[in-house]
């Protein structure tokens, strides 16, 4: 996963290998209930693939909200967002780029009307491993066949598209690949 990536890693190379990473991910909605997810590939194997979550990691004292806020303004572009609460936590671990990366992700519901969606700030990483972004209905995510990240992410979405964001952060299973 590149740079911010959803099951992928994201931000800084020199970051210390086996650390914990802390991640902001963004669980952004459109009016129509869509989700917006990244495409992203192992940068030395482009047959790798998944789908997943804007976001990334923690820079300097910035705050987790501010984080997912950034983040979704550089990998998408879209800055006219109602940023929510923190839907779910997880904690992962992942080969990629050469590396093992740690992470405590929190993944942010937010909502926009912005649709168009571009990157305007990628890594160099991010650049070597993402191809686009694509807005997924809830029935597409279901009947999805790829990779995406985390792997419950359709029936986490059903279920917020459901009942509502929950009372209080969901912990996920841990992924450790």
């Amino acid at each position: 996963m590149a740079g911010g990536n959803g099951g992928g890693p994201g931000g800084a190379l020199g970051e210390v290998p086996g650390e914990l990473r802390k991640v902001a991910r963004v669980v952004l909605l459109d009016p129509q209930d869509r989700i917006l997810l990244m495409h992203g590939y192992e940068p030395e194997d482009p047959d790798d693939t998944w789908w997943f979550t804007p976001g990334g990691g923690l820079e300097g004292d910035e705050s987790r909200e501010q984080a997912a806020l950034r983040e979704l303004a550089e990998e998408t572009g879209i800055t006219q967002v109602q940023l929510g609460p923190v839907l779910w936590r997880r904690m992962c671990s992942f080969p990629f780029a050469g590396r093992r990366w740690n992470q405590d992700e929190w993944y942010f519901l937010a909502r926009t009307t912005q649709t168009e969606a571009a990157p305007t700030d990628l890594t160099e990483l991010e650049r070597r491993s993402t191809t686009g972004l694509r807005w997924w209905t809830s029935a597409e995510l279901s009947a999805a066949r790829e990779t995406v990240y985390p792997t419950r992410l359709a029936e986490l979405l059903r279920t917020l598209l459901d009942e509502g964001p929950p009372p209080a952060p969901v912990v996920l299973a841990p992924e450790i690949v």
